[in-house]
């Protein structure tokens, strides 16, 4: 454990964004730690082929362990547990409840990712390991080309995901889960025009034999069987930490931050899939680095940015109201 002082940072998450954030803080030599949860979506990956620098492609699992012996290496500090409240003193730091301690710190780096809303089927983690379970075309849309793909949605966000899918493959199939599907009819035509079949009654449940998810049972007794399954049923921002402290979100509850990475509570920063922007690794990992870096140099009282004309970049909660209505990143 470290002596009972003020953190310089607390990051909360161990994901690709918080073992980032832990790598350039302690390059830094700053006093810091990583709460870790355990529960990165990153785990899950069964091999990442579109992350730079593995040409073969890395398991989730074995990047994150990378990161955190890198990390380590330069001395960083992370404990496997759970924030489970985040206030502030009076006198400055905040206050974080961890595991039933008591952690004071200067700055906090939110990096809690976000949970995905998942279809109800016998162990989905290990459905999502295997493959058969997938949430993100962009990650890995060039490993399904020429597959037969059932998108699971209840209405215009699935045919988003449908019609993202179709570049890699003629054979997709927009499901729904419990409701009859929402689309209207300029969707339908969408849909038609893009040769995406839809099927209106409700899957039931769904079987999955060895390797394949072999059958959807749906209402009416029809089954339909698919090599792939992708969900876009949506996710949820664990946010709720910032919540008492009046940070600003947006409407899916992703803090909403500056190109800092500052959010509208002072010395609280946010980066990865917590923010709403494109959930990438990659694009948490940037996050990341700039928020430490921001981070560092605030704790060291340098002056803030400036522009071109010399003047003091300015930052206000309304200039992130601004950024709360801007359209969000593809996840």
């Amino acid at each position: 454990m470290m002596p009972e002082k003020v953190l310089d940072c607390l990051v909360v998450g161990g994901g690709p964004a918080g073992l980032t954030a832990a790598i350039y803080l302690a390059r830094f030599r700053r006093r810091f730690q990583v709460v870790d949860a355990g529960r990165s979506r990153a785990a899950l990956i069964p091999t990442s082929h579109n992350h730079a620098g593995f040409p073969d492609g890395v398991r989730g699992s074995v990047l994150l362990g990378r990161m955190a012996e890198q990390a380590r290496k330069y001395g960083a500090h992370i404990v496997a547990g759970a924030v489970t409240h985040l206030s502030r003193r009076e006198d400055g730091p905040f206050v974080a409840i961890v595991d039933g301690r008591r952690i004071a710190t200067h700055t906090v780096l939110l990096a809690t990712g976000i949970v995905d809303r998942e279809p109800n089927l016998p162990d989905v983690p290990d459905a999502i390991r295997r493959g058969l379970v997938r949430h993100c075309g962009i990650c890995d849309g060039y490993e399904v080309l020429g597959d037969s793909v059932g998108v699971l949605g209840h209405g215009s966000s699935g045919l988003h995901e449908a019609l993202f899918l179709r570049t890699y493959t003629a054979n997709v199939t927009l499901l729904s889960l419990g409701c009859p599907l929402r689309l209207t009819s300029d969707e339908r035509g969408q849909a038609a025009s893009a040769g995406i079949t839809i099927v209106d009654a409700p899957v039931q449940h769904v079987v999955i034999e060895k390797d394949r998810i072999r059958a959807l049972a749906l209402r009416g007794g029809d089954c339909r069987s698919f090599d792939v399954l992708y969900s876009a049923l949506g996710s949820d921002a664990r946010s709720e930490l910032v919540r008492d402290l009046g940070t600003l979100v947006d409407g899916k509850g992703c803090v909403v931050t500056d190109e800092h990475q500052r959010s509208s509570t002072d010395g609280l920063f946010a980066a990865g899939d917590v923010v709403r922007s494109l959930d990438q690794i990659s694009v948490a990992m940037g996050q990341a680095a700039i928020a430490a870096t921001a981070i560092h140099n605030r704790l060291r009282g340098m002056a803030l940015p400036r522009d071109a004309s010399g003047e003091t970049l300015s930052f206000s909660p309304q200039n992130l109201r601004d950024r709360s209505t801007a359209a969000p990143g593809v996840s």
